[in-house]
């Protein structure tokens, strides 16, 4: 017997505020007793035991071990409980729909991909629809309910996403998962959720504020502070691709020529240009140039070139944001290679900062969006403000953006 599944919004329970607490140190922290629950919350042991019995009838709470302690005494362990649900986080890039289903604790429930034949946005959103009918059986009985989904795209992410390519398509298949499924759907771009992951759970776990540079296919920047995403006013912050280049004398700038510069086609068609003849064939690929650097001088060459031009476009924004901490990602800034490059042009033009490689790889985006989900799940549950680039429905308002 296949699966019911409700298409009405969860409903979050009004909570007494020693609940909330609870809840939201028990969802930060993972799993505690009571008597560690008292310590950090400063609570009496009747307010406590009332808050813990408050969030098991709701089944938001439950046991999930025994603590043993030294003199022989045993403590409840308490983690989230069976209805606190689970939320489905979705990377929809131009090569394949990944999702992944997590609890609101980060377990992780289920996981699919799907390769796209086609790269239309009608072939990519409507996998949407795929990946997630997929997801659910396979939640069935692990957690309940579904909370809100969350979708990077590789675009910026407006108000009403007007110049979104597809638009027709993708608010058709908004407006079919609010039907079957009844739960808030977020938007959020595919560089900023790389950086949330990173900052969560990657390279920048331990910094306060943390940038995310993706160069790959395109070039953008993802922008953390204290575990809030940066947007800017249009949702259009960190879209580095747009900034003047080339900027000099005799040369006049070029729409986005920032990332056809640095992107890896362009990357590729500069080792083409400058491959010799007795070294073969020159790399159809950036990976396959990057493997080279060991035994090509050629190689080694063009690799240290595009580091520095990296590290003068992070030069950039250390200028403007002053970061603790960049993190390189993507298919061609995840190279631990590049890091000497960029750490020099750094600290030629401006001050030294940290850099290192993605720890997340291709698993940042969707990552990232699980926990965009995660967050405003949870801010729902807790009654506090949960804000989205994007939330349908009810997102649709006016666009000025002009870009």
């Amino acid at each position: 017997m296949n699966p019911v599944w409700s298409t009405a919004e969860p409903s979050s329970p009004a909570l007494t505020d020693s609940a909330r607490a609870v809840l939201k140190t028990i969802a930060v922290n993972g799993p505690a007793t009571r008597p560690q629950l008292s310590a950090l919350l400063r609570f009496s042991k009747p307010t406590m035991s009332a808050a813990v019995t408050e969030l098991e009838r709701y089944g938001l709470l439950a046991p999930t071990g025994v603590n043993r302690g030294q003199v022989g005494r045993t403590s409840v362990s308490y983690g989230l409980g069976p209805n606190a649900g689970y939320v489905i986080g979705i990377d929809c890039g131009t090569t394949q729909v990944h999702a992944i289903a997590r609890g609101l604790d980060g377990s992780k429930l289920a996981e699919v991909a799907h390769p796209l034949d086609d790269r239309s946005g009608k072939d990519r959103f409507r996998t949407i629809e795929t990946v997630i009918a997929e997801l659910l059986p396979d939640c069935a009985g692990k957690a309940t309910p579904l909370r809100a989904i969350a979708i990077a795209l590789p675009n910026i992410i407006s108000p009403s996403i007007e110049r979104l390519p597809g638009r027709d398509t993708f608010i058709a298949v908004l407006e079919r998962l609010k039907d079957n499924y009844g739960v808030p759907v977020l938007l959020e771009n595919n560089v900023n959720c790389a950086a949330l992951a990173e900052y969560h759970e990657g390279a920048a776990k331990q910094h306060s504020f943390a940038i995310y540079m993706q160069i790959g296919v395109k070039v953008g920047v993802g922008i953390v502070l204290e575990g809030k995403l940066f947007r800017g006013f249009r949702g259009a912050a960190g879209e580095v691709g747009h900034l003047p280049f080339p900027w000099s004398e005799r040369e006049q700038p070029r729409w986005q020529h920032v990332e056809t510069y640095l992107g890896s086609a362009a990357l590729l068609e500069r080792a083409a240009q400058d491959w010799p003849a007795h070294e073969g064939n020159p790399p159809a690929s950036a990976s396959e140039l990057f493997a080279l650097v060991e035994r090509s001088a050629t190689a080694r060459t063009i690799v240290e070139k595009h580091a520095g031009d990296i590290g003068n476009l992070a030069a950039a924004c250390v200028s403007i944001l002053d970061p603790q901490l960049i993190v390189l990602g993507g298919g061609v800034g995840q190279n631990a290679i590049l890091l000497p490059g960029v750490e020099k042009a750094i600290r030629d033009l401006c001050w030294p900062v940290e850099v290192v490689v993605s720890q997340l790889s291709n698993q940042a985006t969707v990552l990232g969006a699980v926990r965009l989900a995660i967050d405003f799940a949870m801010a729902r549950l807790l009654g506090e403000d949960s804000k989205a680039a994007f939330l349908y429905p009810g997102a649709l308002t006016a666009d000025l953006i002009n870009i």
